[in-house]
């Protein structure tokens, strides 16, 4: 069975009469646009995990609230699954279209309604681009501080989808930490507040529930941001090793000083030398390792701590150690780690883009371990990483076209992710789990955990018609993965035991 899609999850699903369905969505929201011919519909079949393609029965595009409510209205009465979509770069399949389901694009929805610089908030539709928001605060010296390598790209309703981070996350934290209030609307259609304008708000935390939920419990239809004041002065140092493993010491080295970046990030050789050759970033391509650390704040500030980080650095064994001249070059040392993805494609036909997060002090644990899974299962693996909070993207270079190096190159991305949960880490950090991961959930997750999610997806969506057969394997299909042993255990929701 391959571990990105499963063709038994459209085989469960209700039949839809797709010409029916139509019909009764021309009548009832008659301004909604519609594609249906299969030359449309092909653009649509894949989200940024384009190693599997389906293609949706039909895609919606509505403009306002009110068809979006009535589409799941009458999706929930005629029980048609509904994946929702934005900008469509996910990278774990979470946007991955169902052949009996639609799919609802909220790209439409790219509005900035509102800025508040005196609160420092911002009111955005959900498909308004991560950059957009910063580009709209800048007059009011705000900006937005998550910040995915696809931010020039990928909308704020998806990075709430996925609790989307970057490489600015360990300082500033990841969208959860970002978020303060969603609007939202049920499968049913029902519109729900979560969270305040305030700080805080009464009850349970439902807001942290939703982010990075990934479609399973609602539509959303309206973000609200915390904007942070831009610092006044940000330094970047590139520190250079002659091995990945002295570089991963580094970085636990720098935190326990007592020192907080804005950005830690790491890279191997494979990968600075791509990103070197695709930008021109001016990293040493001889480097086995290179760290990149940003410290901003007020200017005597910065000063000390790239001074105690230079420092650190040459303790851990850096080659050499250099400070940004100027903000250009800054600038470019950040655009080289930001476009590593791409330039890792002009190495190989095909890369698959794996997301782990690990405790800081196995970095150098785990890398060596890539290393040698990689070496089993004959492939190459560049490393990109936030080191700084222990989120890893090793990407597997493979050709689709070559017998058989699809299926290694899961089965590789698979023991990765496990790997990671062995040193107390997690399968995700910021891609979310998606269809891509589902059988890794089995892994980190035992089977009394899985029935409590399952019970949440159900007091949100009782028929199970939201983004089915992702986040979320059943026990049965854990069982079949064979990591867990299910002690005769059966869900409280046989609706949602389909997938």
């Amino acid at each position: 069975m391959n571990i990105l899609y499963d063709e038994r999850i459209d085989g469960a699903l209700p039949p839809v009469d797709k010409d029916a369905l139509l019909k009764a969505l021309r009548e009832q929201v008659p301004e909604l646009d519609i594609l249906y011919r299969e030359e449309e519909l092909k653009p649509y079949e894949c989200d940024g995990l384009s190693a599997y393609r389906t293609t949706p029965m039909l895609v919606l595009l509505p403009r306002d609230l009110e068809q979006v409510q009535a589409v799941l209205k009458l999706c929930h009465a005629h029980q048609v699954p509904v994946v929702a979509r934005g900008a469509g770069t996910g990278l774990s399949g979470g946007a991955l279209p169902l052949e009996k389901g639609v799919l609802l694009v909220m790209a439409r929805f790219n509005q900035i309604l509102h800025i508040d610089p005196a609160a420092r908030t911002a009111r955005v539709q959900p498909g308004v681009r991560n950059l957009a928001i910063s580009q709209a605060a800048a007059p009011f010296g705000l900006y937005y501080a998550p910040d995915p390598s696809s931010q020039i790209a990928c909308s704020i309703g998806g990075n709430v989808a996925e609790n989307a981070g970057g490489v600015h996350c360990l300082k500033y934290g990841l969208t959860v930490h970002n978020v303060l209030k969603l609007e939202v609307l049920t499968i049913e259609g029902e519109r729900l507040t979560l969270g305040s304008d305030a700080l805080d708000s009464a009850g349970l935390d439902l807001l942290a529930l939703f982010t990075g939920s990934e479609g399973l419990l609602g539509i959303i239809t309206e973000v609200t941001v915390k904007l942070l004041p831009k610092p006044h002065v940000a330094k970047v140092l590139l520190a250079s090793f002659d091995s990945v493993e002295k570089a991963g010491h580094a970085v636990a080295q720098i935190i326990a000083a007592g020192i907080i970046p804005a950005g830690l990030e790491m890279m191997d050789n494979l990968a600075l030398r791509a990103a070197e050759d695709f930008v021109h970033a001016g990293y040493p391509v001889d480097a086995e390792a290179i760290l990149l650390c940003e410290l901003d704040g007020v200017e005597a500030d910065v000063r000390d701590d790239c001074l105690r980080v230079r420092a650190v650095l040459e303790q851990a064994g850096a080659s050499d150690v250099r400070q940004a001249r100027d903000e250009a070059e800054r600038v470019k040392f950040w655009a080289g780690r930001k476009a590593a993805f791409p330039a890792i494609g002009r190495l190989s036909p095909d890369y698959y883009c794996m997301d782990g997060t690990i405790p800081r002090r196995e970095l150098p644990r785990v890398l060596k371990g890539i290393a040698e899974l990689a070496s089993e299962h004959h492939l190459r693996v560049a490393n990109v990483f936030h080191a700084g909070d222990g989120n890893m993207h090793p990407l597997i270079l493979f050709d689709a076209n070559q017998p058989g190096e699809l299926e290694r190159t899961e089965a590789l991305g698979g023991k990765i992710l496990e790997l990671c949960v062995k040193v107390g880490g997690s399968i995700t950090g910021e891609h979310g789990v998606g269809r891509e991961k589902i059988n890794q959930m089995c892994a980190q997750f035992n089977s009394d955990e899985l029935t409590v999610f399952h019970a949440v997806k159900a007091a949100f969506d009782a028929k199970g018609l939201l983004n089915p057969g992702k986040n979320i394997p059943t026990l049965h299909r854990c069982a079949e993965f064979g990591a867990m042993h299910v002690h005769g255990g059966q869900l409280p929701f046989p609706e949602l035991e389909r997938f």
